[in-house]
């Protein structure tokens, strides 16, 4: 028997969607405070790595946004078990492959960031991509609608 949205959720969506939520505020903090270049935060960073970030285009920037907040609108939509989170979070997702393919592939993210960099990166491939994995999985049982 399918779960229906007017039935309790499932517990794991609750560990899920929370620890997903957490997740992407990181990535929203980490967005706002190299934005704004917040000099505590940004003291980590070599000057190399700083030329790097601060040198991003236009449309690098504006689909990092939508990587960021749309992850973070994504997990709000699941929390609240709307389907429209398999949306934002396929967005989301594009946005951020395109961010790594142009900073990994063309603009030398890999000489800058070394190998913890990509790393990370591929971290946040794979979380991204098992939020939607999960997501999609949760509209066919009918916890999301």
């Amino acid at each position: 028997m399918s779960e229906t949205k007017s039935s309790r959720a499932p517990v794991h969506l609750w560990i899920v969607g929370g620890l997903a939520l957490l997740w992407n505020l990181m990535g929203a903090a980490d967005y706002v405070l190299t934005m704004t270049r917040n000099e505590a935060y940004m003291s980590h960073f070599t000057p190399e790595q700083l030329e790097f970030f601060y040198g991003f285009p236009a449309w690098v920037v504006a689909l990092w946004a939508i990587a960021i907040w749309g992850g973070l609108l994504g997990i709000v939509l699941l929390l609240l078990r709307r389907k429209q989170a398999v949306t934002v979070l396929v967005i989301s997702f594009i946005c951020m492959a395109a961010t790594m393919i142009h900073n990994y592939g063309f603009a030398g993210g890999i000489e800058i960031s070394g190998g913890s960099g990509v790393f990370f990166s591929g971290v946040v491939f794979v979380i991204s991509l098992a939020l939607i994995l999960y997501s999609r999985a949760m509209v066919r049982k009918g916890v999301l609608s």
